[in-house]
């Protein structure tokens, strides 16, 4: 399995314990002692936007922060990062508890979005930026030639204009929960048009909208 994981990375690990790590879903925690990926999942999420940001930076050397801003935060979004982990075939590498496995985990959008941060957190610990920034350029190259003709609208953004395009009911969020320890909270929103609605959850307030807003239009307008 370490070795199909270094394949797709295209980097061999000096130290194994990372990857396996990484791979790790906090259900198989316990099993051969090894910890969850929560930890590289934290660390990954920065070194992406970094190296993302870099990435844009480089390619759009004209374009304003306005522009740069929602290019960011597309790429970086969880329906983003869920997709390109699919695309890869990560689900198949993960570590999950039997239990867990068949109620399908691996293949939820949060738990590969998290697993892709990881393994770019686990690069990172292991070879430093140049192993990460390899990655990310080949893994999001698709992506982010999607957004040559124009920056994309963030999901909120796109989702009041479609709303206000039928008619005067605008989008309303509701948060239905709010979960985990106060450094790492996790918060369950709704959006609602009309009769309508979609959930997100993530660890900010203002990403699990996004993704409402991004799973709502998605299913308004296929």
């Amino acid at each position: 399995m370490s070795s199909k994981a270094e394949a797709l990375l295209g980097h061999e690990f000096s130290r194994k314990q990372l990857l396996a790590e990484a791979l790790t879903h906090r259900s198989a925690v316990g099993q051969g002692g090894m910890a969850s990926n929560e930890r590289l999942e934290f660390i990954g999420d920065r070194v992406l936007g970094l190296l993302i940001a870099e990435w844009l930076i480089e390619r759009y050397p004209r374009e304003r922060e306005g522009g740069l801003g929602p290019r960011l935060a597309h790429l970086v979004s969880r329906p983003s990062l869920a997709a390109i982990a699919e695309a890869i075939g990560l689900a198949d590498l993960l570590d999950v508890s039997p239990g867990e496995s068949r109620r399908g985990v691996r293949n939820r959008s949060t738990v590969l979005a998290d697993a892709l941060e990881a393994l770019i957190g686990a690069l990172y610990a292991d070879g430093g930026l140049t192993p990460a920034r390899n990655f990310i350029r080949r893994a999001f190259a698709p992506r982010i030639d999607a957004q040559d003709s124009a920056p994309p609208k963030d999901a909120k953004t796109a989702l009041q204009e479609f709303a206000l395009a039928r008619g005067p009911v605008l989008p309303a969020y509701a948060v239905m929960a709010r979960t985990g320890p106060s450094h790492a909270p996790k918060f369950h929103i709704r959006v609602t048009i009309g009769a309508d609605f979609a959930e997100g959850q993530a660890g900010t307030k203002r990403e699990a909208e996004q993704i409402a807003a991004r799973i709502l239009l998605d299913r308004l307008t296929s």
